[in-house]
């Protein structure tokens, strides 16, 4: 049995101070007890679908504009939604001073879950609503399908990137580095 030191210089008091500073610090709760914000995670999740819809998007519209076939065009949508979700973790840490082989470590770390569902439930979703394959840039049924598949894929990798972040994984890895 652990005895419990009581004396002035003991430091609970101080640790609890660090952790709330820490926390504050961050806005994402503390990663190291698991505990994280809805609101966190949203904003992680938020940071993942703008590099994906950058990427998706443009990938979705070269590829019909084309007249690709659908495989190739979802997957160039595929491709560049990982590119540019990367490359907007990328930018972020490497202007926090860390080197490119360390910062992609880092960022495949941080995103690489997140886009991957998030890319999924968007994929999945414009192959499941009939005619949206088929549809052009100029009809509604292309962009609604596209955006409402964003959405969805929100809701979804949201809890996702919540339990990832309270076990110290994906976005958290990056806060370490701002």
């Amino acid at each position: 049995m652990m005895a419990m030191d009581h004396s002035p210089h003991h430091s609970d008091t101080h640790d609890h101070a660090e952790d709330q500073d820490h926390t504050a610090d961050q806005g994402h709760g503390d990663h190291r007890t698991g505990t994280v914000t809805w609101g966190a995670a949203a904003r992680a999740t938020l940071h993942c679908l703008t590099g994906c819809a950058i990427g998706e998007i443009l990938g979705m519209a070269v590829g019909t504009a084309l007249m690709w076939g659908n495989a190739a065009t979802m997957i160039l949508a595929i491709v560049l939604a990982f590119v540019f979700g990367y490359s907007f973790t990328l930018f972020a840490i490497r202007k926090a001073g860390l080197d490119l082989k360390t910062a992609l470590k880092v960022a495949l770390a941080a995103d690489t879950v997140s886009i991957a569902v998030m890319e999924l439930v968007d994929n999945g979703i414009i192959a499941l609503v009939p005619g949206a394959m088929d549809a052009h840039l100029d009809e509604v049924l292309f962009w609604t399908s596209l955006l409402g598949g964003f959405v969805i894929a929100f809701l979804l990798t949201t809890p996702v990137n919540k339990w990832m972040i309270g076990r110290g994984k994906g976005h958290a890895v990056v806060h370490a580095y701002h």
